[in-house]
């Protein structure tokens, strides 16, 4: 038997959608509390009898025949599911969010959960087929037809473009360690890591990356975590868009949570081309401030490899160190392309314009360089092979 709540439910419910069905605005909305949320998914989020009035008030103007009918209804306790069909014409005069009548005649079907307290509804969720609305009303083409089928192979080749563009395909680059390079000019570069089924991410490059390194991790495991090298927008760039705990150092958490860092950069050391184009190009990188779940230090594991703080460039600056082949990931300690060409080549201290303290950064690459790396991986373009410590010596000494 039904309790006396489920009873009282269900009549609040079905006398609402009889009155929607009656097109009668005053009655609807008098089943309403003040403060009820509405949440139409995928068309609006509406308050209270207000604002189902007016939302109703529209759909009417928009489609004067329109006819309701509840197919089925299951109640309990203080919930109510009404699956419902409704028809009509599109024939205006009033417009529906935006969109002009098209004279399309209109078959909708949709489910919506009332829950009911002291006789009102306090909130609804509110499910119908988007997809289908817009094919009926014609802002879509029919199912299966050619025009779809063209719509369909244009959205693809867009998306490959803008993915190709955004990032390429991981690149294995040692036992467990893949490299990922994103922006049209390859020069982003995020590390993916073995790690007990999954994935470790060390830094996560720019906001664009976000949807393809979403892709290849899920593809390769899934993403456990993601180590941000440093703060730097185009080294969080990508990190707000993935669903993953973000780790740095302590003295970047308030950087990484902030402002990436951009309050002691110095734009007007760069050449006039580099004062214009920097800050116009953080703002395209950058996905915004991260929530940091917790950080890592000097001499922490991750995923088999060793943190080695490397500060300079940004004070919470980390590398990764692996002992078993002497790799070395090491963000921004250092760079192989010059920051205001994009020229790649020889190894040199990240340009003072970026840095927070450039001694600092030299010391740091020299303590790379004691760690005798057999290749040096950075944040940007080509790693360092061969002789890589005299490499890191020779690049921290010159001005």
């Amino acid at each position: 038997m039904p309790t006396k709540t489920a009873t009282a439910t269900a009549t609040v419910a079905r006398r609402y959608f009889e009155a929607l069905a009656a097109r009668d605005l005053d009655a609807a909305c008098a089943y309403w509390a003040a403060d009820g949320h509405d949440h139409l998914y995928g068309q609006a989020e509406l308050i209270g009898p207000y604002g189902v009035r007016a939302f109703f008030a529209e759909l009417f103007g928009a489609i004067p025949d329109f006819s309701f009918e509840i197919v089925e209804m299951t109640t309990e306790d203080d919930r109510s599911a009404v699956r419902w069909r409704a028809t009509g014409t599109f024939a205006g005069p009033g417009t529906w969010q935006g969109i002009e009548p098209t004279g399309a005649r209109l078959e909708l079907v949709g489910c919506d959960v009332c829950v009911v307290r002291d006789d009102l509804i306090v909130e609804n969720h509110a499910y119908t087929d988007g997809m289908s609305i817009a094919r009926e009303m014609g802002l879509m083409p029919p199912q299966g037809s050619s025009a779809e089928r063209r719509m369909t192979s244009a959205f693809n080749l867009k998306t490959r473009l803008l993915g190709r563009l955004a990032a390429g395909e991981p690149e294995r680059v040692a036992d467990g360690v893949w490299l990922v390079r994103g922006d049209p000019l390859r020069i982003m570069n995020v590390y993916l890591i073995e790690d007990d089924g999954q994935l470790t991410m060390f830094d996560a490059g720019v906001r664009v990356m976000s949807a393809p390194l979403a892709a290849i991790a899920t593809r390769m495991g899934g993403l456990k975590r993601i180590v941000l090298g440093h703060a730097h927008v185009d080294h969080r760039g990508a990190a707000a868009g993935l669903e993953a705990p973000i780790y740095c150092h302590p003295a970047d958490r308030e950087d990484a949570e902030g402002d990436g860092g951009r309050h002691y950069f110095q734009v007007d050391k760069l050449n006039p081309l580099g004062k214009l184009v920097l800050p116009r190009l953080q703002a395209i990188w950058d996905g915004g401030p991260v929530e940091i779940a917790g950080t890592v230090d000097e001499g922490d594991e991750i995923a088999g490899f060793r943190v080695v703080h490397l500060p300079g460039h940004a004070p919470g600056m980390i590398g990764l160190f692996r002992e078993s082949d002497r790799l070395a990931l090491t963000s921004d300690c250092f760079y192989t392309l010059d920051l205001q060409t994009g020229i790649k080549g020889r190894p040199r201290v990240p340009h003072d314009a970026t840095n927070e303290d450039t001694e600092q950064a030299r010391a740091s690459i020299r303590k790379l360089a004691e760690l005798e790396p057999s290749s040096a991986w950075p944040g940007h373009a080509n790693a360092l092979t061969g002789d890589v410590a005299e490499q890191l010596r020779r690049a921290a000494s010159e001005t």
